[in-house]
């Protein structure tokens, strides 16, 4: 069984964490996943960014150790109901929730995201590594869509990043053409992991 101290060494080499799998796409001919990271100490937050924080001002975060429960599942399997019925997670259930957020060997973590009710409205999974977190995937109730909680998470996890003074927020695989991941160049400056390198994208 790997161990963080493994997966530390490989995230920085391009690879990436689902359940308790370490994966890297490996197509003859083809780099269109390209893993790249967040230079977070850095991070240059656009007009649409700021507008976002500002929207969500009201709403409570908290951290927690990653684990299993109802109200989370609830609303992870809402939001593959509503926003991914097309993908290959639907109809989700709560052994494929367990095997694709949990791990029985990394540092993970929920960052949750509260209204002015105290109601979950969203989960930033993530890891933490020595050099930075890693984001491994967002949910959230499709019925608060316009305040952008995905871009919120992401920007919830950089300043994190900045409070623990870590480098780095690893944002996994970076696909230009599929608009589902095309959100990840949205965020500078970024690093892509290409020949064997990170190169810096600013």
């Amino acid at each position: 069984m790997p161990t963080p101290q493994v997966y530390d060494s490989l995230i920085q080499q391009g690879f990436r964490r689902s359940g308790d799998h370490i994966y890297r796409p490996h197509c003859e001919n083809c780099q269109a996943c390209i893993s790249v990271r967040l230079l977070a100490k850095e991070l240059k937050p656009t007009k649409q960014q700021k507008r976002c924080i500002n929207k969500a001002i009201s709403f409570k975060t908290k951290i927690s150790k990653a684990q299993f429960d109802l109200t989370h599942y609830r609303l992870f399997e809402k939001y593959i109901n509503i926003r991914h019925a097309d993908g290959d997670m639907f109809p989700t259930s709560q052994k494929q929730y367990r095997e694709f957020i949990l791990s029985k060997w990394m540092d993970t973590h929920f960052l949750d995201i509260f209204n002015e009710s105290d109601q979950l409205i969203a989960c930033a999974v993530f890891d933490q590594l020595s050099d930075g977190l890693s984001a491994i995937y967002t949910f959230f109730d499709p019925d608060y869509s316009s305040f952008s909680l995905g871009r919120l998470a992401i920007l919830k996890l950089a300043k994190i990043c900045q409070q623990q003074g870590l480098n780095h927020l690893y944002l996994g695989f970076w696909i230009k053409q599929c608009q589902k991941m095309s959100y990840k160049g949205n965020y500078r400056p970024l690093e892509c992991f290409i020949n064997q390198k990170w190169l810096r994208l600013n």
